[in-house]
């Protein structure tokens, strides 16, 4: 598995989801969208639904009608009802995620501190490939 921690300093969290969404989607692949958090949820929910003049990013909520057919599940758990295979820990809170092939764990500066601890906790796991991203100067930037 690809675990990929971002911290954002620069955008706001939606903005970041949306740019990952694209690349997912761009991809062919699906997504889940973990936050315990429901209104910043519906505030994810409505940057996808206006993610651009001419598209938007299709989105739903795990407990709601036909849930399993959205290419953008938004959940407060780590289930791919939809058959994704990338997740996004939008609240910036890490979960084990057994079963999908890349994850991102998005926090902010002052969650950096949980972020390392999570980092720590998956040295010796081979399976596990890690990655750093951080902005600066507006751009993403790899760092390990």
């Amino acid at each position: 598995m690809k675990l990929d921690f971002w911290q954002y300093t620069h955008d706001p969290l939606e903005k970041v989801v949306v740019l990952i969404a694209k690349r997912v989607l761009g991809e062919g692949a699906r997504l889940v969208v973990v936050s315990g958090d429901a209104e910043q949820r519906g505030t994810i929910s409505r940057a996808l639904w206006q993610a651009g003049p001419d598209s938007f990013l299709a989105n739903g909520e795990a407990g709601a009608a036909g849930a399993e057919r959205q290419p953008i599940l938004l959940s407060d758990t780590p289930q791919a009802l939809n058959g994704a295979d990338h997740l996004i820990l939008a609240d910036g809170v890490f979960r084990d995620c057994p079963g999908f092939a890349r994850v991102f764990l998005l926090f902010p500066p002052e969650a950096a501190p949980a972020a390392r601890q999570a980092w720590s906790a998956q040295d010796g796991h081979a399976d596990i490939e890690r990655a750093y991203f951080a902005q600066e100067n507006g751009r993403w930037v790899k760092k390990r």
